[in-house]
């Protein structure tokens, strides 16, 4: 029509056109994609990992989304404490996406030797001397030493036997004739180079008897001469796995179905303690103490469970005790990586404690030594334990 002129009719909403919000979303959209296909499109080695999102997100807390909102308010940041620190955001993002973390060197290299993950870990708590060149791994037997029986040199281990024994006063407290703590050994066939003739190497220092399974029964006597009543797994798990044709790995699958047998049959388990040895050597294992030598310990925790945060805080309550009637004794605790198992059956309970006992040159002298140490940390905790939750004590409970 003569004297009108075509334009283009825009509608507006506070200030912002519907036109300009459609190509805003088809923008986001588009950069979506694009964000997703440069990902998914990057070899695997430069990919971001879930772990390394995870990784991401366990470096932040909830003061830390306080100080993200304190950017646009800082009402948010009032009621933060002044010794909380404000996180490095550029370093966590930076460590997303190149996998490198500032503050960890070994980051630098993991990636590039072949087998490094299989020693590396997460320091929890560090004990005296504990660092990132000491942390404890597993030495998995040939398949040869798993199926066959090694020769032992038991040398004095009847006089071994005998250390430590004879504490006959009896326990202020006690459990009665309840079985509350359950003693196995997932790897029970892990033994010690110096009661086998020949064997110098650690991954070929496994036996059926003479083996981490004698700390066990020693942990038993030691927790009940204080009142603690104990249940000893005599089943070879170790056999069991061989029986099923399953490598070392599977171990934990193999003692799981014993564990929750042992928990449906006793109702009164409170405590379930898995007892390991090290493959470190004695320099790292062993610590001289008011002139006596002692095993050190190392307490292992698997992340991959939902109990992860109170199994820690029960092994930070262990070691803590350590420190104070057995200074140098416990290393500490730490997250294996790279490990066949995260969760090393401690979702079955939130008292689950795996415990490094010595390492693979230690004496059975030694680590007696150290079963009693144990027994006189847990019995103290278990009774303290039993104080606080109000569980009637004494003869009979």
């Amino acid at each position: 029509m003569k004297g009108y002129r075509s334009s283009s009719f825009v509608v507006t909403i506070n200030g912002t056109s519907i036109k300009k919000t459609i190509v805003a979303i088809i923008a986001g959209f588009m950069l979506i994609f694009a964000v997703s296909g440069l990902l998914t499109s990057l070899k695997p080695e430069y990919r971001v990992t879930f772990s390394a999102i995870n990784e991401f997100s366990k470096r932040f807390s909830g003061e830390s989304l306080l100080f993200i909102f304190g950017y646009e308010n800082a009402y948010f940041t009032q009621g933060i404490s002044e010794g909380v620190k404000k996180p490095n955001y550029v370093s966590a993002l930076f460590q997303l996406t190149t996998s490198l973390n500032l503050d960890d060197p070994r980051s630098l290299i993991r990636g590039e030797i072949p087998g490094f993950r299989q020693y590396d870990g997460e320091i929890l708590i560090a004990g005296q001397g504990t660092n990132y060149t000491n942390l404890p791994f597993e030495s998995p037997p040939p398949r040869d030493v798993m199926m066959a029986e090694r020769e032992a040199a038991i040398i004095n281990l009847e006089e071994e036997d005998s250390t430590g024994e004879g504490n006959t006063t009896p326990p202020a407290n006690n459990t009665g004739d309840r079985k509350v703590v359950y003693i196995y050994n997932t790897h029970n066939t892990e033994s010690f180079l110096p009661y086998l003739e020949g064997v110098t190497e650690a991954d070929r220092a496994y036996h059926s008897q003479v083996n981490v399974t004698r700390l066990g029964e020693r942990l038993k006597t030691e927790l009940e001469t204080r009142g603690v009543g104990a249940q000893f797994e005599t089943k070879d798990i170790m056999e069991d796995l061989n029986k099923r044709g399953w490598v070392f790995g599977q171990a934990y699958n193999a003692s799981r179905p014993v564990v929750k047998e042992a928990m449906a049959s006793n109702r009164d388990l409170q405590y379930f303690i898995d007892i390991h040895r090290d493959s470190q050597g004695k320099d790292i294992t062993t610590i001289d103490l008011n002139g006596e030598k002692y095993a050190r310990v190392m307490f292992v925790i698997g992340k991959n469970n939902p109990n992860y945060e109170k199994n820690e805080r029960l092994v930070a309550e262990l070691h803590e005790l350590f420190e104070e009637k057995y200074p140098g004794v416990s290393r500490g605790s730490f997250v294996p990586k790279g490990s066949v198992n995260g969760v090393y059956n401690q979702d079955l309970s939130e008292n689950s404690i795996l415990i490094e006992i010595g390492g693979v040159e230690n004496t059975f002298e030694e680590m007696y030594r150290t079963v009693e140490a144990f027994a006189d940390v847990f019995s103290e905790f278990y009774w303290q334990a039993e104080k606080v939750d109000g569980t009637p004590q004494g003869e009979g409970q």
